[in-house]
């Protein structure tokens, strides 16, 4: 047997045996494995349902139009691409088609808990090619949107991003749409860490304030590893060639083939986040991560969060990748990260960033978070 499924075995057997704690992490069902490792992966199929460069496409022309029917429905938007390859492609297809080259745009600093995508300077497309400008946080970790609104109106970007990777806070759509309408910017909501949440009920909705949603599909929606992007009716979202310039940014401009595996995979995730009991799922996630950080902040560790699905702990200057080592000899799995007002560096930061998305889709309840969180606590003050 080639020794690449021994491999997989093995990592199989890792993700089951360890507390699984990444927030970006998260399980498939059978039924979306069963469509990433169909015979869909034979297929090309250039283009979109209806107007394609291949032949032989009938077939895969209405699995992919059921993925978009089922995300438009399912994120309350009239048009949806579900061909990015990831989340990062999907921003760089939304910044190649609403911005000229070098437009201004705004988003949140990596090390307050933004994406690499959003603007950060120097090492990404986003940061070379357009103007960005970063915004941060407070001293609590929370967005200042006062001052962001002073600086939109100072600096009057054309787009703003707003979404994150380690913010664990509620963000408040309708102030961000009164700041982007104030310049008349594009609203971009990159909702790819808490799309479950949202569709799930336990988090605010943007569709009702931005103009165009992106969101990876694996995370708290525990679909394949692709991306969305939709827009909505809103602000300058009602032209109608905003929707014709994301498809022509997505393809040609950026892509060739769509994944049709990854795209009949998400059609069954979107089904499943249909469902009740993905609500209740949702609910759980958030539950769960209360508790967490309520009893790791009862032992005495200092927590960033939360009310959504993830936190940030405090370890200590330079020390988050000490203690995540520490915390997988132990087989907990979490990720160091950077922390507000961050002290160390990228490479050597401050924090943790610890979330509860897969082990809820295990079945963990509050009880289970309480006990998880003391063992941890015992780990980390070591």
């Amino acid at each position: 047997m080639d020794p690449i499924f021994d491999l997989i075995k093995q990592e199989t057997e890792r993700q089951r045996k360890q507390v699984q704690l990444i927030p970006s992490e998260n399980f498939i069902s059978e039924e979306v494995k069963s469509a990433l490792g169909s015979d869909l992966s034979n297929k090309y199929a250039e283009g979109y349902p209806g107007k394609r460069y291949y032949q032989g496409n009938k077939i895969v022309d209405e699995i992919e139009q059921l993925a978009i029917d089922r995300g438009k429905k399912l994120f309350g938007v009239p048009h949806l691409n579900v061909q990015p390859y990831s989340g990062s492609p999907a921003n760089m297809a939304v910044l190649v088609g609403l911005l000229e080259h070098g437009g201004k745009f705004y988003g949140m600093q990596l090390s307050a808990g933004g994406h690499l995508t959003h603007g950060h300077p120097g090492v990404t497309f986003s940061g070379k090619y357009f103007q960005s400008m970063q915004y941060g946080v407070n001293e609590e970790g929370k967005i200042d949107y006062e001052k962001m609104a002073q600086d939109v109106e100072r600096e009057k970007p054309k787009l703003i991003f707003v979404g994150a990777t380690a913010y664990p806070w509620i963000l408040e759509w309708e102030k961000f749409s009164r700041m982007a309408k104030s310049v008349n910017a594009w609203l971009v909501a990159d909702v790819s860490h808490i799309a479950g949440l949202i569709v799930g009920g336990v988090h605010p909705d943007p569709a009702p304030f931005v103009d165009i949603i992106t969101s990876t599909t694996h995370k708290t929606l525990r679909g394949p590893r692709g991306a969305i992007i939709g827009v909505t009716e809103n602000g300058l979202a009602k032209d109608p060639e905003a929707a014709k310039k994301i498809d022509k940014s997505v393809f040609p401009g950026l892509q060739g083939g769509p994944h049709l595996n990854n795209i009949a995979a998400m059609a069954v995730a979107f089904e499943e986040a249909s469902r009740p009991e993905f609500k209740k799922y949702a609910e759980q996630i958030v539950k769960n991560s209360i508790v967490l950080a309520q009893t790791l902040k009862s032992e005495g560790l200092k927590v960033l969060g939360t009310e959504n699905h993830l936190m940030l702990i405090d370890v200590g200057e330079g020390m988050g990748k000490e203690v995540a080592q520490r915390l997988e000899e132990n087989d907990i799995i979490v990720n160091k990260n950077t922390i507000p007002n961050e002290q160390g560096s990228p490479f050597r930061p401050s924090g943790l960033r610890i979330g509860t998305p897969a082990m809820t889709t295990r079945g963990w309840v509050e009880k289970d978070f309480e006990e998880l969180g003391k063992r941890m606590a015992q780990i980390i003050k070591k």
